[in-house]
C-alpha cells in the first residue's frame, strides 16, 4: 500500500538547527500551502491549542532506527522506536500540541511547536477536551530528565 500525502501548509520561525533543547522562545508562524483556502483555518483562533501533525523532512530512510537509548543516552532505558519521539522513525511524523497565538488569514502563529523552519505541516487540528486522555498519563521516570530543558527559553 502507498499512502501519499500533500502539505497543507509550512512553518516560519528562527529556528533552522535541528536539535533537543530549549523550544520555549520560539514562536512559528503555520502559512497554508497555496492550495489551500484561507476559510481552512477559519475558527481555529477559538481553541487555545491544535495538534500539528509534521513530517520530519531532514530525516534520511537510511538513518531509520527501531530502537535505542532515547537522544543515545546510555543511562536511559534501550527502548523501541514507538516507546519515544525520535525524528529517524520509520515514517517521518511529527506531532506536538501548541498553543494557539493568532491567526490573520491564511496564516496561524503558535508557540511550543518543535519544528524547524521550513518543516512541511500535513494536518492541523484543534485540541478538543474530549479527546484528551481520559485517564492518567503515566511515564517512565527518565522522561522527565529528557524532557528537563526541552521547552525553556
Amino acid at each position: 500500500m502507498e499512502i501519499t500525502l500533500q502539505p497543507v501548509a509550512f512553518v516560519t520561525n528562527n529556528r533552522s538547527a535541528i536539535t533537543d533543547d530549549f523550544w520555549g522562545n520560539v514562536v512559528s508562524e503555520i502559512q497554508l500551502a497555496e492550495n489551500i483556502p484561507a476559510i481552512a483555518l477559519e475558527g481555529v483562533e477559538s481553541f487555545s491549542h491544535v495538534e500539528i501533525i509534521f513530517y520530519f523532512d531532514q530525516s534520511r530512510p537510511e538513518e531509520v532506527v527501531y530502537s535505542g537509548h532515547p537522544r543515545s543516552n546510555p543511562d536511559w532505558p534501550h527502548v523501541g522506536i514507538f516507546a519515544q519521539r525520535k525524528k529517524n522513525r520509520p515514517n517521518a511524523i511529527g506531532l506536538t500540541i501548541a498553543e494557539v497565538v493568532k491567526r490573520e488569514d491564511n496564516k496561524l502563529w503558535v508557540k511550543y511547536l518543535d519544528a524547524v523552519n521550513g518543516t512541511p505541516i500535513l494536518d492541523i487540528k484543534p485540541v478538543m477536551k474530549g479527546f484528551l486522555p481520559q485517564t492518567e498519563i503515566k511515564e517512565p521516570a527518565w522522561c522527565d530528565e529528557l524532557m528537563k530543558n526541552y521547552w525553556r527559553a
